[in-house]
């Protein structure tokens, strides 16, 4: 028996009579679900571009009609959300909250994500390095000060606040003028700040499943890229082909010593399910520094997921996703991941010059998906393409290049009305 029907079987099983719902406000969060081997998958979901592009192929998607864009919180609270989801069935979310666990709680549902605190401990940035302990020695010389201590040493350093992601609560710190500010607005607020190390970033999507670390694929962070954003440690892609080309074994092996030593944490502490992390390569040593850790579903495993169905190495494993599922339902672990060595997402955040895109023309070799945003630093347009995007981790290649075309209005592209 193959993996794949093996792991059908196995969540038939669990499920019995009941089914999984993923209640997101994004589509894209859920997707891997509908092409995955997972029986029973269900949607919940605001109606969107995507949402109906979706609907029209699977029948296992609810979207949520309204004016306004509901939150996760928001869509478990509603009147015919209430009426799907019954005590038979499970509810799977994108990342945790304690209005989330509330609601569950209320409704009697079984809500399938590890609990919201311990995500909170391992994710945020003070408590995470009390969480790590020993394994704070991986972190790039970190201290925690209150805001009115801050002090210019004479040395750039990175500056974070305790919540934040995708970048937008970090700073670097170059100048003491930097630090006046934040010392007036912020003077007993608890700031994380660590030595600023140089190099490229890497990063992958893990799962801890019955007692085992699943490492998944390793790829290159795409961070600040202009003009893709205005933030330099924003993130605004992946490329699972580059870390082949630029990383050897030793600093292979380096780099899952360190992912395999969080997930090991992580699962002691009682986590399950998806968690990734994030290095930094400091290219002067050639050494790989922990700067953080994602306890909970990392936005590409959607990507990543769909990548291992298309264009897979060994095939006979499971996608992320499927293992993510897998191990929150408590099925016993007997599987591998798909590997995959090539594949390439990226996204063209709002930016002060960068608006809004019009719909490029179809092409085979990407796949577009537009956002409704209008905040600056929000997704306006993901581009997804099965061939990796980097020459390295400075500059884009030819594929990368054909890319930035569609990233603004330009004469030279057919543009749908």
């Amino acid at each position: 028996m193959d993996s794949a029907t093996e792991y059908r079987k196995a969540v038939k099983k669990t499920l019995k009579s009941g089914r999984i719902f993923y209640v997101c406000r994004d589509l894209e969060r859920a997707v891997a679900g509908l092409s995955c081997n997972i029986p029973n998958f269900f949607i919940i979901t605001n109606q969107s571009p995507l949402s109906q592009k979706y609907s029209k192929v699977y029948s296992n998607i609810k979207t949520i009609k309204s004016k306004k864009l509901f939150d996760t919180h928001e869509l478990l609270a509603l009147p015919q959300v209430k009426k799907l989801i019954t005590k038979k069935d499970f509810v799977l979310v994108f990342k945790n909250t304690n209005l989330i666990e509330s609601l569950c709680q209320k409704n009697n549902w079984k809500l399938l994500n590890p609990q919201a605190s311990l995500a909170a401990q391992a994710e945020e940035k003070i408590s995470q390095v009390k969480f790590l302990g020993p394994l704070k020695k991986y972190l790039p010389n970190v201290k925690i000060v209150l805001g009115k201590d801050l002090k210019w040493r004479g040395k750039k350093f990175i500056l974070q606040y305790n919540r934040a992601h995708t970048g937008a609560g970090t700073f670097l710190i170059s100048s003491a003028k930097q630090l006046e500010q934040i010392k007036k607005d912020f003077p007993n607020r608890e700031i994380r700040i660590s030595d600023f190390i140089e190099g490229p970033f890497f990063t992958n999507n893990n799962c801890v499943w019955d007692k085992k670390i699943m490492l998944g694929n390793i790829n290159f962070q795409i961070t600040g890229l202009f003009p893709f954003t205005d933030n330099p440690f924003a993130t605004v892609g992946n490329d699972w082909a580059l870390p082949h080309r630029t990383l050897n074994e030793k600093l292979f092996n380096q780099y899952i010593k360190i992912v395999g030593k969080v997930g090991q944490k992580l699962g002691q502490a009682g986590w399950k399910g998806l968690y990734g992390i994030d290095t930094v390569l400091e290219t002067k040593t050639g050494k790989i520094f922990l700067i953080e850790i994602n306890a909970r579903q990392p936005a590409s495993t959607t990507y990543e997921s769909q990548l291992q169905q298309t264009i897979g190495i060994n095939h006979d494993g499971l996608t992320i996703f499927e293992a993510h599922v897998g191990a929150l339902l408590k099925i016993k672990n007997k599987y591998q991941l798909i590997k995959i060595i090539d594949g390439a997402q990226i996204i063209q955040r709002i930016t002060k010059k960068i608006t809004k895109l019009k719909n490029p023309v179809k092409n085979k070799n990407y796949n577009f998906i537009k956002y409704n945003n209008t905040k600056i630093g929000a997704d306006l347009m993901r581009i997804q393409s099965l061939s990796g995007i980097m020459k390295n981790p400075k500059q884009l290649n030819e594929n990368g290049k054909h890319i930035l075309k569609y990233t603004n209005s330009s004469k030279e592209l057919k543009i749908e009305n």
